[in-house]
């Protein structure tokens, strides 16, 4: 009797793991097949076969405001919540931004300091990228940056092509206090150019307030290579901090500027000690 009862409960308890192990896989395969459609949605919205549509936010009509209204509505742009809308918005116009660079330079606090904390909790992380998004309205216009962080390790190399294609606009970021990021810079360059030639290209100093503690004379000597680097680019430098916020917000309204003909300038500033930025 004690045999058939033990007999019983061994059979019950392989039943039962059985049933477990035959649960827990079908949660993983439906967890990954949610990922993976949510990731291609996002590719479909940003990467393959789907062309940017520009709204152009024209000037030149004698209706339209006076460049001072626009450069002020640029420059208090209005953040809108439409997070989970890709594709689904003929009125959303999606702008796709690439950010490249070694790691722990601080790409990835540039951007959640741009897009704040609560649409970090929303952004999609894998091994190696980060996606997040920002959307504003500019003069009725919804637009959304979706931004692409690559991670700087040599295996992110493999997300490069998907990462560039149709950007509008990459982002080769260095940290200030690390000549060795911004040597690197040139390698990234040539390799996002492999995959997209359009984008316009922007190089940008990180962790500046830890750069003015350098001595003047390597303050110097970096910002002269940086200006070298980014005029053999032809890219538009920036020094930024996103701890105390400096020049974040600015470089993405610059980025809004360009695309779409909007008259907001930035002033090229030169000066050693301050957060540099320069053009040509």
């Amino acid at each position: 009797m004690a045999e058939t009862i033990h007999e019983n409960m061994t059979q019950l308890c392989r039943t039962i793991a059985h049933v477990n192990i035959k649960w827990s896989f079908l949660e993983r395969v439906s967890a990954f097949r949610h990922f993976f459609q949510f990731l291609w949605d996002r590719i479909l919205a940003c990467s393959i076969g789907k062309p940017v549509r520009y709204r152009r936010i024209s000037h030149r009509n004698p209706s339209s405001p006076p460049p001072e209204a626009i450069e002020a509505e640029l420059e208090s742009a209005e953040e809108v919540s439409v997070f989970g809308g890709y594709g689904s918005d003929p009125d959303l116009v999606t702008l796709k931004i690439s950010l490249l660079g070694d790691c722990q330079i601080g790409k990835t606090s540039f951007v959640i300091k741009y897009v704040g904390d609560e649409q970090e909790k929303k952004c999609l992380q894998m091994k190696g990228l980060n996606l997040m998004d920002k959307t504003l309205l500019v003069q009725g216009a919804r637009i959304s940056f979706s931004i692409w962080d690559v991670g700087g390790d040599s295996r992110s190399l493999d997300h490069l092509p998907i990462a560039c294609k149709d950007s509008v606009a990459i982002l080769f970021m260095f940290d200030l206090t690390s000549r060795c990021t911004l040597n690197s810079v040139v390698e990234w360059y040539n390799q996002a150019r492999k995959w997209n030639r359009t984008a316009i290209p922007i190089l940008i100093g990180t962790k500046f307030d830890d750069f003015v503690q350098l001595p003047p004379n390597l303050q110097w000597t970096i910002v002269t290579q940086a200006r070298a680097y980014a005029k053999a680019m032809k890219a538009t430098l920036f020094f930024s901090s996103a701890k105390h916020n400096i020049n974040v917000n600015k470089i993405f309204k610059f980025i809004m500027a360009k695309l779409f003909n909007l008259p907001w300038k930035v002033e090229r500033n030169l000066t050693v000690g301050e957060p540099i930025i320069d053009f040509y």
